[in-house]
């Protein structure tokens, strides 16, 4: 039973229509008969006319039906069907430049298209296309295969235009990219809303909701600190990770096997070991933290760390806590901190 308390708070979330409360309600309307996500378009109905459920399956026992709007039964920003179309038109030719007939000949709206994937991916189709072909252009290269093969097989004639782009996306002009590590980046979808993973062909760099504030220089630090291009695609540890956080979602998995990757200083791997080895469904102090670590009186130090993972849910810096039993912070937003951490408490109690 949801109460006044938390029903204020949902609405105030739904009036807002803040991703951060993704998958933690849904608001049936009783003037329309239908139920939504709290970051549905549509007009916001007043308080007295809305119902809070904390699952789809609640709603739909109530006798609602999922708006079509919003689309509650999917995941959250789940792919429309342009962009399905595109990413795999992509995928069957991606050293292709696209021009406008080439939108025609799918029946899609260029414009449409521009919208769609600025608001998903941060980039545009046409710059979605253009980094995958830089990318493919980086593996050619750092494989062996000459500048001037790879400015032709990117369907640029001109060098000096081809350094221009590659140099634009890369962060570095194609002739100094020998030593350069190259990371690909993908747009998971989760209960709890979006999430980026960015990895190597062999572990994973960053999980981040794609909603965390900071997350663009977050990113720029990674790609500085790696000295790296960052570019859409796949790679096995995404792969990995797409399927662990599903059954983690479902409640079938407390312990993650993805390779990780991490950087930071001596004293923050420190603490991030530490955040690693706390059991699922349990929490421990920011103090309690540094006194493992023999530094009791480093707390900021570690909560500043602990603030810098670069690894959600992964390396679990959501079950660090005040003293004072209150939540603290957590860069994905207190909300998710707190589903987070009633989900692992029920996993444990199940597996009990």
């Amino acid at each position: 039973m949801i109460d006044d308390k938390r029903k204020q708070q949902y609405y105030e979330a739904l009036v807002a229509k803040d991703s951060e409360y993704e998958g933690l309600f849904y608001v049936g309307v009783k003037t329309t008969g239908v139920f939504c996500r709290p970051t549905c378009p549509a007009r916001k109905p007043k308080i007295e006319n809305c119902e809070f459920y904390e699952t789809a399956q609640q709603a739909l026992l109530a006798a609602y039906r999922p708006c079509r709007r919003c689309r509650p039964l999917t995941h959250p920003n789940q792919v429309s069907d342009v962009i399905r179309l595109l990413v795999e038109a992509v995928e069957n030719n991606p050293e292709k430049r696209w021009r406008s007939e080439d939108f025609k000949r799918l029946s899609v709206d260029e414009s449409t298209a521009r919208r769609q994937f600025k608001k998903r991916f941060g980039m545009t189709f046409v710059e979605y296309a253009r980094a995958r072909r830089m990318g493919i252009a980086l593996k050619n290269m750092t494989s062996g295969e000459a500048v001037i093969d790879a400015q032709l097989s990117s369907g640029y004639q001109s060098s000096s235009g081809f350094r221009e782009a590659f140099s634009k996306i890369m962060g570095a002009s194609p002739t100094h990219m020998s030593e350069e590590r190259l990371l690909k980046a993908s747009w998971l979808d989760t209960p709890l809303g979006p999430m980026m993973a960015v990895a190597d062909e062999t572990s994973l760099h960053l999980l981040e909701f794609v909603d965390r504030r900071g997350l663009e220089r977050e990113l720029e630090r990674l790609r500085q600190s790696t000295r790296s291009a960052i570019v859409p695609g796949m790679t096995d540890p995404i792969c990995s990770i797409e399927e662990e956080l599903k059954s983690y979602f479902e409640g079938s998995l407390k312990q993650f096997k993805t390779p990780l990757f991490q950087g930071g200083t001596t004293f923050q791997r420190s603490v991030w070991d530490k955040l690693a080895a706390i059991p699922c469904g349990e929490t421990v102090s920011y103090q309690a933290l540094a006194v493992s670590l023999g530094k009791p009186n480093a707390y900021r130090a570690v909560a500043q760390a602990n603030g810098a993972n670069q690894l959600a849910i992964v390396i679990p810096c959501h079950r660090v806590i005040n003293a004072s039993g209150e939540l603290g912070g957590y860069g994905g937003g207190l909300t998710r901190k707190s589903w987070l951490l009633q989900h692992e408490q029920r996993m444990s109690i199940a597996k009990k």
